[in-house]
């Protein structure tokens, strides 16, 4: 897969590090993700990731056959192939497999929430920004036990495009499953608020040190 990589300037010899794994939204590019992580490059090695299907003006990581519904062909192999870039990632670059972050927006929520579940405590964390789980992931993906694994979601109020009450569904699937859920919602549409930003960068800090 298509990737723009961030590490820490100085790479210390025989020291690991936690990693970030990005996800842009539909129509958008791994570069535009960045701006969102910026100066965590400090500490993480960053991963942003291009969705493989072309969506102009940007890319897609999968298809919609209707409302909150991928095409379930097209979802499975693109979860596969993140999966692979993952394990490829950890086989190639100095990661510390304990603190493995997942980041996603609209679609790449959609796709770090179901990783979550497919993965479960191989991830650390996950921040999901306006996204939702499908209902074939729910009902029918063999789900790995997420006890050890932390979230913070968000949504917000007027999304017009995936609507708030399927970040609260998120929240409550998860919770119910034993993750450790942080939920935030902000009075914005399908976007990221500077206060949403501020609020998911304490998270991840936050969350590193536990």
């Amino acid at each position: 897969m298509m990737y723009e990589l961030c590490k820490p300037s100085r790479v210390e010899l025989n020291k690991t590090y936690p990693a970030i794994f990005v996800m842009h939204g539909m129509g958008s590019n791994e570069q535009n993700m960045l701006s969102l992580v910026d100066g965590l490059d400090d500490t993480f090695y960053i991963f942003s990731i291009r969705g493989p299907l072309s969506y102009p003006p940007g890319f897609a990581y999968f298809t919609i056959q209707g409302y909150g519904k991928p095409h379930r062909g097209v979802f499975n192999h693109v979860i596969s192939q993140l999966t692979s870039f993952i394990d490829y990632a950890g086989e190639q670059y100095p990661l510390d497999h304990d603190y493995l972050y997942l980041l996603g927006f609209s679609q790449g929520a959609i796709a770090s929430m179901t990783l979550g579940l497919t993965l479960g405590d191989r991830i650390k964390g996950i921040v999901a920004l306006s996204g939702y789980i499908p209902g074939f992931v729910k009902e029918e993906y063999a789900l790995k036990p997420v006890n050890h694994l932390s979230l913070f979601i968000s949504h917000g109020e007027f999304d017009n495009v995936l609507p708030y009450k399927w970040g609260l569904e998120s929240y409550a699937f998860f919770q119910g499953l034993g993750a450790q859920v942080t939920f935030q919602d902000y009075p914005e549409g399908h976007t990221i608020s500077l206060k949403n930003h501020q609020d998911f960068m304490k998270w991840i800090l936050d969350d590193l040190t536990k």
